[in-house]
């Protein structure tokens, strides 16, 4: 008989009232309690309702594992299968799957709606810099006193920021005063600029 594998996936969730364990993995060889399963072949072949003890047997004649792929289906499913092999192709595709998905990080800068010139522009620097990088920036103006009573000049200069930026972000969220603060956040458009240069390019090339 397949050795028994027993273990407890990453994914299980645990019932603390009971103290008990529930795998997300597949049941396989002994721990399946059924009288008979649907059985498919190591090779894909539809064998059809068999006895649990001829399914377990099958798998053991070729030292393969027997795993429960349709637990809820009647009788449930099984396959003859290398469990191992199954477990690091599946955990290889889901390491996979991770580092292939993009990790976006909020940055934040703050501006004074009566910024200096050097200063507005270092900030736009540093904001361009953070959305090429594949960043969004929360962009926040800080109003003092009586600047409060004048929300429109922190409105156009976000607005400026944006029109002067547009070729690496657009305007996720547009700019919306709360308290003393106005914010905006400015999404990434790098791919974008990257695809409209490379086509410029390309156009150019073929000009000449």
């Amino acid at each position: 008989m397949c050795a028994t594998v027993s273990f407890v996936s990453d994914n299980s969730e645990v019932s603390r009232r009971k103290g008990t364990v529930i795998s997300a993995e597949p049941r396989i060889n002994d721990r399946i309690r059924v009288a008979e399963v649907r059985l498919i072949g190591y090779d894909g072949e539809q064998i059809g309702v068999v006895s649990i003890d001829t399914a377990l047997k099958m798998a053991d004649e070729v030292g393969l594992d027997l795993v429960e792929i349709a637990p809820d289906a009647q009788p449930p499913v099984c396959k003859v299968m290398d469990f191992g092999k199954f477990k690091y192709e599946a955990a290889q595709k889901a390491r996979e799957a991770r580092s292939n998905q993009t990790h976006i990080v909020v940055k934040e800068m703050r501006l004074r709606p009566k910024i200096e010139q050097h200063d507005y522009e270092t900030k736009r620097s540093h904001i361009e810099k953070f959305l090429k990088g594949g960043d969004k920036v929360k962009v926040t103006i800080q109003f003092r006193g009586r600047e409060q009573a004048r929300p429109e000049i922190g409105y156009r200069l976000l607005m400026k920021l944006a029109e002067e930026l547009k070729e690496v972000a657009f305007v996720e969220f547009a700019p919306k005063q709360e308290g003393r603060n106005m914010t905006m956040v400015l999404g990434t458009n790098v791919k974008k600029a990257a695809v409209a240069k490379k086509s410029s390019t390309s156009s150019t090339s073929s000009t000449n």
